[in-house]
């Protein structure tokens, strides 16, 4: 079964005659007998997945990458962090995804929380199943756990991913840019609630 590592800004795919799917233009160097082709937005789902993914404006373009060897993925010098998921969903900004493991149903669930707040239109899609799925952020990723009775609040363009048993709501009033008279329309968090992980990055889009 296909295994990846993140070496900091760089993704490690061992390849052992199987198949990953990974950002379209995001292989950066190959050892031993590899092929590529366009898997499409979203690389499977079937033509309704499809058609949500173009309502939704997704802009994930993904490979196939198949055989034997190591495939060596990077995307745009940002940082890159493999999430493993056993028979469990994680909801994710879509320009985030890098790759994933066979195994792995990609599908969209509504238009992405930074369109929500900025109108930029763009797609949030779960990932869901047994396997691993690799994310790019802008810094480090950090992981912040949401349990119950303890709200967690999240600048949307600080938000990445969560997993878990969340409920999200978008709550209007005073953030953090607004504060310092940086915000260029209604001010929007997000506030988590339930149990599992929210993922952040440090620096805003």
């Amino acid at each position: 079964m296909a295994s990846l590592s993140a070496h900091k800004k760089m993704l490690h795919a061992d390849l052992t005659g199987d198949t990953i799917r990974a950002a379209q233009g995001s292989m950066v160097a190959y050892t031993g007998q590899v092929t590529f082709k366009n898997a499409g937005m979203g690389g499977g789902g079937g033509l309704r997945a499809a058609l949500r993914q173009r309502v939704a404006g997704e802009s994930i373009n993904l490979m196939e990458c198949q055989g034997q060897g190591r495939v060596y993925i990077a995307q745009s010098a940002l940082d890159v962090t493999v999430v493993g998921l056993s028979n469990d969903k994680l909801t994710v900004e879509s320009e985030h995804i890098l790759a994933v493991t066979d195994g792995l149903k990609l599908d969209v669930q509504f238009s992405g929380l930074r369109g929500m707040t900025s109108g930029q239109g763009l797609a949030t899609t779960s990932v869901s199943g047994t396997g691993q799925c690799a994310i790019t952020s802008d810094g480090p990723l950090i992981g912040l756990a949401v349990v119950p009775g303890q709200p967690l609040v999240v600048d949307p363009d600080a938000y990445v991913a969560g997993t878990g048993n969340l409920q999200m709501n978008l709550v209007s009033g005073v953030t953090w840019r607004s504060v310092m008279g940086e915000s260029g329309g209604e001010p929007f968090s997000l506030r988590f609630e339930g149990q599992g992980t929210v993922y952040i990055q440090p620096a805003e889009r």
